[in-house]
């Protein structure tokens, strides 16, 4: 019982973790510094607090908090760019979790390109953007680009095309 609610507990955290990254996500690209900070600030609690969560929990699947809390859980690890031990180990715990059955390889894709990106180095399914050129969006270098689209298809991405169709050009 005391389980149960601490789980419950977990996942309203969770997702409410998740609306406020979502709520303050557009500072994040701000031309107002304090505003940067502000992202930076919540984005630096949420890693803290997430790296608790994995010491207690492991990874939050699905099974154990819900899909929206387990999706927070994911948002979280992708926008904790400056804690790049919390998002690697966000990607082992998560990669356990796709291996069991248990989380979506699709956004262990994600987060696996996002940390790549964040060590400087190429990433594999061309899911994280550089910046715009010529009115499209460039993704950051890719390790094996002329099969970028069959990888993203082995994980349930849709074709690079598709994906940056849906990009704001702004």
């Amino acid at each position: 019982m005391a389980h149960d609610m601490a789980v419950a507990a977990l996942a309203a955290e969770l997702v409410s973790m998740a609306a406020a990254d979502h709520q303050t996500s557009p500072r994040a690209n701000s031309s107002d510094p304090a505003e940067q900070l502000a992202w930076r600030r919540l984005t630096a609690r949420h890693g803290d607090r997430l790296n608790e969560i994995m010491d207690e929990y492991g990874w939050p699947t699905t099974e154990l908090v819900g899909a929206e809390a387990a999706r927070g859980a994911w948002l979280i690890a992708q926008h904790a760019d400056r804690q790049l031990d919390v998002q690697r180990r966000a990607v082992q715990l998560l990669r356990q979790a796709v291996e069991a059955g248990s989380a979506s390889p699709r956004e262990l894709a994600f987060l696996r390109d996002r940390v790549l990106v964040n060590e400087g180095r190429e990433q594999i399914y061309g899911t994280q953007i550089a910046g715009v050129r010529d009115g499209s969006p460039v993704p950051w270098p890719c390790q094996d680009p002329e099969r970028v689209n069959e990888l993203r298809a082995e994980v349930g991405i849709e074709p690079f095309a598709a994906y940056v169709a849906k990009f704001p050009l702004t």
